[in-house]
């Protein structure tokens, strides 16, 4: 997929500039050439010699090198490769992306480039997530720059969260989306996904019965069809995919607050199985058996997310899809929650017990719409995905966000 593909490959300062140095292996194995400019804070951590060596080409370093500069050298830079990637994208170089700074090659380059670019952010947990940052992410989004992970894990100053850069193979899958076209290249999407978990106590939750693994193959069918992902999900047992945003929570409430925080986007796909109640005063210490009888739970009602978004007036997505999953009445009770939420579609499927399709590996779903409604036969989840992604990229044209 990558064959005679030229990538410019931006490494910025941070302990995980490493990866990259596999990560330009991997590139050139699918047949990609790199072209890599190291910032000055990255020889810190890579020397030039080993990404030279590794990309096979010269490595750019200097904004004023004489011998480049005499033609315009980061003129061409940043317009000759098929895709710029930045990684790792620290929260300085996220920073000069988002406000136009010109200081040195690495974002003289990307303020003159009208080269698709692709971010893999790498930075401490309280770096990603301090409000600025959060900013500059979303002017980013807005600007159409494409962004893979970071992914949650130990970090190298020995705090936990998220904030490491993505796995070489995940941005090389990143890569190839981006790089891949389709009908939805350039569209921006919102997929939901996998249970909430809503807390009774420290080792207790409320949840519902979801895998997410109809969630995660709508959004890889969409990712495969060009489109940019940006897939919120809950505690699910099967993992996201490769080569989308993933944005992880664990209640209702920050499902809403990360769906709302996704948009403007072409098209929301809410699939993921949210609870419908969470307790109100969730217990800080593990409730005991006591003699006094049942503990008594008070709950409150979630936030209705699929209402919320459908409900906007400035910034709803151009198609908004909900999901439906019934134990009896399937058509009646889905078509009633699609006049009730304001959505578009609602892809409706029995869950009771004797069909095995909650948790299971095929699904047979119901594709209601204004028109009428459509009986779809029991397939694969990959295959019910890779349908309904194909029904979105006709049903949201050539209208790009």
């Amino acid at each position: 997929m990558l064959s005679q593909k030229r990538i410019l490959l931006i490494l910025g300062g941070g302990i995980a500039a490493f990866k990259s140095l596999d990560l330009i292996r991997r590139l050139r194995e699918r047949g990609a050439s790199v072209t890599p400019v190291l910032t000055r804070a990255a020889q810190e951590f890579v020397t030039p010699l080993s990404v030279s060596a590794l990309a096979g080409e010269k490595v750019f370093t200097d904004l004023f090198d004489l011998t480049d500069e005499a033609e315009m050298g980061h003129i061409e830079l940043s317009r000759s490769a098929d895709l710029i990637v930045v990684a790792p994208a620290t929260a300085d170089l996220m920073a000069k992306m988002a406000q136009g700074h010109a200081d040195d090659l690495a974002s003289t380059l990307l303020l003159a480039t009208d080269t698709p670019v692709l971010v893999a952010p790498a930075m401490n947990v309280r770096m990603w997530e301090h409000p600025a940052t959060q900013r500059n992410l979303a002017i980013l989004q807005g600007d159409g720059v494409r962004v893979v992970g970071p992914n949650a894990g130990d970090m190298a100053c020995g705090e936990y969260g998220p904030g490491r850069m993505s796995e070489p193979l995940e941005i090389v899958a990143a890569v190839e989306a981006a790089l891949a076209g389709g009908p939805l290249a350039g569209r921006r999407v919102l997929v939901t996904s996998g249970p909430t978990h809503e807390p009774i106590d420290p080792v207790r939750y409320i949840a519902n019965r979801s895998s997410g693994a109809q969630g995660t193959a709508i959004a890889a069918a969409l990712r495969d069809l060009g489109a940019e992902v940006v897939f919120v999900t809950g505690p699910a047992s099967v993992p996201p995919p490769p080569g989308v945003t993933v944005q992880r929570v664990e209640t209702a409430r920050e499902m809403r607050d990360a769906a709302l925080a996704a948009l403007p986007v072409a098209a929301a796909i809410f699939a993921a199985a949210v609870a419908d109640w969470r307790v109100t005063s969730a217990s800080d210490s593990k409730m005991k058996k006591t003699k006094t009888g049942l503990p008594q739970l008070e709950f409150a009602e979630n936030p209705d997310i699929l209402a919320e978004v459908s409900a906007l007036r400035e910034g709803r997505p151009g198609l908004v899809v909900g999901f439906a999953a019934e134990t009896d009445d399937v058509i009646a009770n889905a078509t009633a929650k699609r006049a009730r939420k304001g959505c578009d579609w609602i892809v409706a499927n029995d869950v009771s017990h004797a069909t095995g399709i909650m948790g299971g590996s095929e699904n047979a779903v119901t594709l209601i719409h204004a028109e009428g409604s459509e009986d779809w036969p029991r397939m694969g989840k990959a295959q019910v995905a890779a349908r309904l992604a194909e029904r979105i990229a006709e049903a949201i044209g050539a209208d790009k966000t």
